[in-house]
């Protein structure tokens, strides 16, 4: 099994310390970009200010590519500066619009959309006037025929308009609850609006919602479909997204532009394509389906627009000019919008490319959008892996580069790196309609370049900084201290001293290994080592190395410790309390049930550097050092978590209460030692003190080849409370009933193997 031990650490006093510490502000670049990870990883890029700076960049990279042709396909009738002119101020009579709506239908147009909401009736209608007159005259002065005179109906006139060709009428989705809401008021598109998978419902996908409609009078609302004109800005004010649904009382509706692409389509169905994984307690919403063309939105079904231009990137005609003359070239075939670009109207939002932009172009541009299937598309799944690569790449190339060559050349590389990556962005992503976040990784690496520097500055020649990024990760901040205090102490000649050794296992690590992949593995494995490091090193101990998933720590030096024994003890126990905690929650995730063992052994060892001048780590060896190796091992047979010997026994005095489990050989040791399971610290109840008592005498019983005693009290204490250490005594007892040992024999097991 691998083993992991602490990088580089050197002492201080020799000539090599200074190339350490030249690797301390390359690891202050390294934790800035396991940080920047880990909280990127933490929280939703789209749902942050990141996303203002994103929108920013993406602004930039429109002005940047500059206006480009339309489809050709798309033509906007302008109720504009010159019409109000000539034809007066807005609302025009309806009799006027029923005339421009004819013109244009007459011109062959293949959709007309309203981007203009007829929501009240003509008061200049005859029809209208005359009704006025007969309630001021208190009499009927309406014959039927007057009443049934469509030219006295402008409303009428304009409904019948609107009739004679595929026309998408335009409406409002109150989003508000302003108390309005009427049952009556209620949207009737002609499309047949479908959901796949079909298990799933409106209720499973979070579109825009809306209160009630502004719906067109019944008289206008004769046309093929309708569609609403919502549009909502950003929180910069500034158009981006237009949604295709929007919902209402649990039912979906088409937008304007949408119902006007699928006439013009020839189609009757949509489709609203959700994903079968879950986002956030709900349903990721994929796209919509129409006419076999998958058009990509965000969850809440809002399209990204994909800007041609500024201002009049599209055809405008004037709708003075329509109502004189002759525009069938310009019309025919054509997907017209009627709307306005009058600033006096009040139609005008902004946009990447302006900040006075007519809502009607705004439509035009999702049905050129869609038309061209050139929508920006946000994929999450790629944003997330070109940060992560971005930010870990660049992240650690540029905390290199600024450690090692100083400030100046890291600047240099790091504009480069920044002008690399948005030219890369630019070309691979946004002129290929893919529109993702880039903000992120860039102040990542803005954050580095401040932080390697100082770093440069405060930790270069440190020698007690050194020692502090040297033991780090292995003691408590407090005995750092006391080492920065005494570095002294370190030197590269060993010494002699009495230590207590710790070495803990998981059991049956290969096993749980099998049923994980190497990620989730990882997350496991790096968790427990963690708490179990956190422990150790609160508790005045050293983490030595970790050999795999074992931990290997010291108690006693590099910080003298007179309760060295103690120490180890208590934080055994409270790994072991820990480790229940622990349990509970992986069992909660379906994670595998994870237990270990834990040897402690006081003795006489070496303690220092060793290895080579160049590379050598601040550890023990010697021959306790094994045996703490080999009680922690035997835990396994004895059905317990923590064994130590008895001269960690000793050491502890009655400030933990213990019980002997057996008197061993372990495998290549000559010498025979009592080991001890530590239960607790301070003193037992009277119970468990009991129980305790009952089974030394038994092990006395049974050392004494008294193994009819020993048999008969081990086995009242396994029926009371069943145990793994009861049954090994009860099995061995068995054995040497059947076959004594020899009459020498002082109850000493021998370990054969590890």
């Amino acid at each position: 099994m691998p083993v992991t031990t602490r990088p580089f650490l050197k002492v201080a006093n020799l000539p090599i310390t200074k190339n350490l510490l030249q690797l301390t502000p390359f690891k202050i670049g390294c934790l800035t970009v396991l940080a920047s990870l880990l909280f990127y990883m933490a929280i939703d890029p789209k749902q942050t200010f990141l996303a203002a700076l994103d929108n920013q960049i993406i602004n930039a990279m429109f002005t940047w590519r500059g206006p480009v042709a339309t489809s050709g396909q798309v033509v906007i009738v302008d109720i504009d500066e010159k019409s109000l002119k000539q034809l007066g101020q807005w609302p025009w009579p309806r009799n006027t619009v029923a005339e421009l709506m004819n013109r244009i239908s007459a011109a062959g147009a293949k959709v007309v959309g309203f981007d203009i909401v007829f929501a009240e009736k003509d008061r200049t209608s005859p029809l209208q006037f005359l009704r006025e007159l007969e309630k001021i005259n208190k009499g009927k002065i309406l014959s039927p025929e007057i009443i049934a005179h469509a030219k006295l109906d402008y409303d009428t006139m304009l409904g019948e308009a609107v009739a004679q060709t595929n026309t998408v009428l335009g409406y409002i989705f109150q989003t508000k609850n302003d108390g309005l809401k009427s049952t009556h008021e209620t949207p009737f598109p002609s499309a047949d609006i479908r959901i796949s998978p079909q298990t799933f419902s409106y209720k499973d996908i979070s579109l825009r919602a809306a209160y009630r409609a502004i719906l067109n009078i019944t008289e206008i609302s004769q046309g093929e479909s309708e569609g609403f004109l919502n549009v909502f800005p950003d929180d910069s004010g500034t158009a981006r997204k237009v949604p295709l649904f929007m919902k209402m009382d649990g039912i979906a509706y088409p937008s304007l532009a949408l119902e006007m692409v699928r006439l013009g389509l020839q189609k009757k169905d949509i489709t609203l394509l959700i994903s079968k994984q879950k986002e956030q307690n709900r349903q990721a919403l994929l796209g919509i389906a129409l006419a076999g063309h998958l058009i990509p939105t965000d969850d809440f079904g809002q399209a990204t627009l994909n800007f041609r231009g500024p201002v009049f990137s599209f055809d405008y005609l004037s709708a003075a000019d329509v109502l004189k003359g002759d525009f069938k070239e310009k019309i025919k075939n054509k997907y017209v919008l009627i709307g306005t670009s009058s600033a006096g109207l009040y139609d005008l939002m902004a946009t990447p490319f302006s900040n006075i932009f007519p809502g009607v172009e705004i439509q035009a541009t999702l049905i050129d959008n869609i038309l061209q299937s050139d929508l920006l598309h946000y994929d999450p799944f790629t944003e997330r892996g070109v940060t992560l690569t971005v930010i870990l790449v660049f992240g650690l190339l540029l905390s290199g580069i600024l450690a090692f060559w100083g400030p100046i050349t890291g600047g240099l590389c790091a504009i480069a790196v920044t002008m690399l990556l948005i030219t890369g962005h630019y070309h691979l992503f946004f002129l290929r309609n893919e529109s993702i976040g880039l903000s992120y990784p860039l102040l990542t690496l803005l954050a580095i370049f401040p932080m390697v520097t100082l770093g440069n500055y405060f930790f270069e020649g440190k020698e007690k900084q050194f020692i502090k990024n040297a033991f780090g990760h292995y003691l408590s901040p407090k005995i750092i201290n006391e080492l920065v205090k005494h570095h002294e102490r370190l030197s590269l000649k060993g010494e002699n001293k009495t230590l207590t050794i710790f070495f803990s296992d998981i059991r049956d690590f290969t096993t749980i290994s099998e049923q994980l992949d190497s990620k989730a593995l990882a997350l496991l494995l790096n968790e427990y080592l963690s708490a179990m490091s956190n422990i150790i090193m609160d508790h005045k101990g050293l983490v030595d190395k970790y050999i795999g998933d074992a931990i290997m720590a010291i108690w006693g030096s590099p910080h003298a410790d007179p309760d060295h024994a103690a120490h180890a003890v208590r934080a055994s126990l409270i790994m072991i309390d820990s480790l229940h905690d622990l349990q509970k929650k992986w069992a909660g995730q379906g994670l595998p049930y994870i237990n270990i063992g834990v040897g402690l052994n006081t003795g006489m060892v070496s303690v220092g550097n060793f290895g080579s001048k160049r590379r050598f780590d601040y550890t023990v060896i010697g021959d306790n050092v094994n045996v703490a190796s080999r009680l922690e091992g035997i835990n396994k047979m004895y059905g317990t978590n923590i064994l130590i010997s008895e001269f960690t026994r000793k050491e502890l005095g009655n400030q933990f209460f213990c019980r002997e489990i057996d008197q061993v050989k372990v495998k290549g040791k000559k010498q025979i030692v009592k080991i001890y399971e530590p239960l607790l610290e301070g003193t037992p109840g009277e119970s468990l003190k009991e129980k305790v008592a009952q089974f030394e005498e038994a092990l006395d019983h049974y050392r004494n080849q008294r193994f009819l005693l020993a048999h008969e009290a081990i086995s009242s204490l396994q029926r009371e409370n069943p145990s793994t250490l009861y049954e090994l005594y009860l099995r061995r007892i068995a054995e040497y009933q059947t076959t004594p040992p020899p009459k020498d024999w002082d109850g000493t097991f021998i370990f054969r193997r590890k």
